[in-house]
């Protein structure tokens, strides 16, 4: 009964686990991008109900502590896949630093 209870939660430990370094390179080009710079989308409008405004603002750790994009990328591929990036940022497939 007891190894019925700890199926799901070894299930969902082991989903967290280190993802290739490779696949970590690719998914870690988002957080290079958000260091560079915050990302964000006002919207204006009006209608027959009035006017309306958004703003959405989004700040990553790394961008309010100054890091580098390239920093920002090693970090994240070390944290998700425990191995260090096997390309610096300047050299993967997409980055326009």
């Amino acid at each position: 009964m007891a190894m019925m209870t700890a199926f799901p939660l070894l299930s969902a430990m082991a989903a967290c686990g280190p993802v290739p370094v490779e696949q970590a390179e690719r998914s870690c080009l988002r957080d290079a991008r958000y260091a560079q710079s915050p990302r964000g989308s006002v919207a204006i409008g009006a209608g027959s109900g009035g006017s309306y405004g958004r703003v959405e603002l989004e700040l990553s750790d790394d961008f309010l502590s100054g890091r580098s994009p390239a920093e920002a990328y090693e970090r994240c591929v070390v944290s998700r896949s425990g191995q260090m990036p096997t390309r610096r940022l300047e050299d993967q497939p997409g980055w326009a630093g």
